[in-house]
């Protein structure tokens, strides 16, 4: 008998993840930031799970991504590596922890790497972050770069859904983000055309949220996937409503609970 994909396959390495792109295969990626869904993600042989700032909004409750402390990063990053046996497991770097200072980078990005064991870390920028990247690289830390829309930038963008159209700017970014040494780069949240053409230009592999198919691989913040947020961007495909299910089973179990039903004799020690 053949072992599963999970247990045949070995953990996805950096390397493996940049190689994917020479051969054609496409990539995915999904947010995480527990135990619990981390696990289920990683058993269904995603290839990489992003520890993102977003659980800012999707997990704290906040407006924006821009609360979220490297402290907190941390402890969420560690909760995901701890059941993590195949994915490659990318933690971002939260706002303000390395646009100060290269230094500042080198150590943020230090802490993650030595305390949680993941693989890489992300950084938002391109041109602008080139030397941040350049110093991360130098140390030998992975680093995946994301241009286009940035959620830590929103105070500039005005709102989380603006499409970044500005073809020379992004296409420099990317270009600049590979050439100081990342490892691939997230497109958000611009035009298939643009995107496409970033794609070709690049050796390392893009991977879209919202930036259509011709990206080497594609991301989405998992609660969005599942239907548990109710936010429905144009992007975003639901392949589930767990919404509705969760909320279907919590009221029936208080209905049960109101009317004695739960628990009964089966669900009693005798």
């Amino acid at each position: 008998m053949s072992a599963s994909p999970s247990k045949a396959n070995r953990s996805v390495t950096v390397p493996d993840f940049v190689k994917a792109k020479s051969v054609g295969r496409k990539l995915s990626m999904l947010t995480a930031y527990d135990a619990l869904w981390a696990r289920m993600f990683d058993e269904s042989d995603v290839d990489a799970l992003l520890v993102g700032d977003s659980l800012g909004m999707v997990v704290q409750g906040h407006q924006t991504t821009l609360p979220v402390t490297l402290d907190e990063i941390i402890y969420h990053a560690k909760m995901v590596t701890r059941v993590t046996e195949r994915a490659l497991v990318v933690v971002d770097l939260p706002y303000m922890t390395y646009q100060v200072s290269n230094e500042q980078a080198v150590m943020s990005a230090g802490r993650i790497l030595k305390e949680t064991g993941a693989s890489a870390v992300k950084l938002e920028g391109g041109q602008a972050q080139a030397e941040a990247i350049a110093a991360l690289a130098r140390v030998e830390i992975p680093v995946m770069a994301h241009v286009g829309m940035r959620p830590q930038s929103i105070r500039k963008f005005g709102r989380h859904s603006a499409i970044q159209r500005d073809a020379d700017q992004l296409l420099a970014d990317a270009l600049a983000a590979e050439q100081a040494g990342a490892f691939s780069v997230v497109l958000e949240l611009i035009p298939r055309s643009i995107a496409a053409e970033i794609t070709r230009q690049l050796s390392i592999p893009t991977i879209g949220i919202g930036a259509g198919p011709d990206c080497d691989g594609q991301v989405l913040v998992s609660p969005d996937m599942l239907g548990l947020t109710g936010f429905r961007p144009k992007f975003v495909k639901p392949y589930a409503q767990l919404r509705e299910v969760v909320q279907a089973a919590v009221r029936e179990y208080c209905q049960e609970v109101r009317d004695g039903e739960f628990p009964n004799d089966t669900h009693s020690h005798q």
